[in-house]
């Protein structure tokens, strides 16, 4: 079998491999409440069964895997309630900003790698631009034996406003444990309570939050189908932090409970600031696996697939 593409027009391209569709980017706008941006639904296993989760009843703005700003020089790209240090998460409609898809630079598949590169826009609620996108999405090293494959993301952010973007989250303003900002998973309703490990810690959540890894694992079990699936989450090592700091692993944001979510976030307990005309360029990889992966299993596949 080999990967092939769909492109609906105005809405969203799938890749597939033989008759499972591997998985959806959308780029259709949504509900502005929600922080319209393009992301990816549903994201599948080789068998088939579905490891992201869309629109869920406690976070509305929760759509699979997608690239967020929860803070952003005082504005809201992530979508919903915004925190706001002293009075907790507060409706603020003028804060919601959104992404915007402006052109695909490629679309393309060939037997083994399917690539997805885009220009978008970034913009305040008032439609300002603020920042321009380039963002490459691969879908690569199906291994049917292993029954896994991966997705690479690469997203390089230029600030177009005269004044520095700053990035942060909900534990740069203040609440504890909440660093999400970046790209962003939400699993399944069903991946709740799963089993999430790094090279270092076969541990639980609140170990692990804050944490700084290579990469991060979470398996879970299905709901409606027997068994397990794994996603791999790894950070590339290139990936800058600008300024003395240099490079570093990921500060992991990662729940368990009372849902299944992971980010390796770009801005946890401290902003992140972009200087007017500056670049701000991100890697990821992202594997996704039928079966219950241990620690072992995981680490070979990294071994044996490198960037």
């Amino acid at each position: 079998m080999t990967l092939s593409l769909n492109h609906a027009h105005g809405d969203r391209i799938t890749v597939s491999y033989g008759t499972t569709d591997l998985l959806s980017y959308v780029y259709r706008p949504e509900a502005a409440w929600e922080a319209p941006k393009p992301y990816l639904h549903p994201v599948r296993t080789l068998s088939g069964a579905t490891v992201t989760d869309y629109r869920p009843n406690d976070h509305r703005w929760h759509k699979g895997l997608q690239l967020t700003a929860s803070h952003l020089s005082g504005q809201n790209l992530w979508g919903g309630n915004t925190y706001v240090h002293g009075e907790g998460y507060l409706a603020l409609a003028d804060r919601i900003g959104s992404m915007a898809h402006v052109a695909f630079e490629e679309v393309a598949v060939a037997p083994d790698r399917a690539v997805i590169a885009e220009h978008l826009t970034w913009h305040p609620h008032d439609g300002a631009l603020w920042a321009e996108e380039e963002r490459r999405i691969e879908v690569r090293d199906v291994d049917a034996d292993a029954g896994s494959w991966s997705l690479t993301w690469t997203s390089s952010i230029t600030n177009r406003r005269d004044e520095p973007l700053r990035f942060g989250s909900p534990t740069t303003h203040g609440r504890p444990a909440a660093g999400y900002t970046g790209l962003f998973w939400r699993g399944p309703r069903a991946f709740r309570d799963g089993h999430v490990f790094t090279a270092e810690n076969d541990g639980r959540e609140t170990e692990l939050m804050g944490s700084q890894a290579d990469w991060l694992a979470y398996s879970g079990e299905h709901d409606g189908r027997d068994g397990h699936a794994t996603v791999v989450f790894e950070h590339a090592r290139s990936n800058d932090h600008l300024g003395e700091k240099g490079t570093h692993p990921a500060h992991w944001f990662v729940r368990n409970d009372p849902f299944a979510a992971v980010a390796p976030s770009w801005a946890f307990s401290e902003e992140l600031v972009l200087a007017p005309g500056d670049a701000l360029t991100r890697g990821y990889r992202v594997h996704v696996a039928d079966g219950a992966w241990d620690r072992e299993r995981v680490a070979a596949h990294l071994e044996a697939h490198p960037w």
